[in-house]
């Protein structure tokens, strides 16, 4: 019996990939929302206020992030030594050592977070505490989801959250 070519090439190109697959681990992976995102005096760089270069880092970040937890990326350590931080720190509040202002649309459950990036560069934004966990929103039934990075500002000089050097 001969192989229709044209058919098993058609076969071929269907996705076998599946949600509902055990070794499936999409919805553990975070989710970035620039909802929020503000810029402007006082809050950080506006995109274009960002070489194409920078840009491109931000993107290819955001995807290498997407792969894991958010939990994840608060145990990733970065640097060594005695000041070892990690990927992702969640401050839990706005820092009162800031040169950015809490901006009046961001809610006040939010747990502020950084993301580094590289140097004195980060991507700040907020978590949702756990207790909303596949909590619904009272005004839409939509369940909120604590795996997910709202981002804020772009912090191209570390000045989100002042540290001594």
């Amino acid at each position: 019996m001969t192989s229709n070519r044209r058919k098993t090439a058609f076969l071929d190109t269907i996705p076998t990939a599946s949600i509902d697959e055990s070794s499936d681990k999409l919805a553990s992976k975070c989710k970035f929302n620039f909802a929020y995102f503000t810029h402007g005096d006082n809050a950080g760089q506006n995109f274009d206020e960002w070489s194409f270069d920078k840009l491109q880092k931000l993107l290819n970040k955001l995807q290498h992030f997407s792969k894991e937890t958010l939990n994840h990326w608060t145990r990733t350590p970065i640097g060594s030594g005695k000041k070892r931080s990690s990927t992702l720190v969640v401050y839990k509040r706005f820092p009162t050592n800031s040169s950015f202002v809490h901006p009046k649309h961001v809610p006040h459950q939010a747990q502020w977070a950084r993301f580094r990036l590289e140097h004195d560069c980060r991507l700040v934004g907020f978590i949702l505490p756990e207790e909303y966990t596949d909590k619904p929103q009272t005004s839409t039934q939509h369940k909120f989801c604590c795996n997910t990075f709202y981002v804020v500002f772009l912090d191209q000089a570390h000045k989100f959250y002042i540290t001594k050097k």
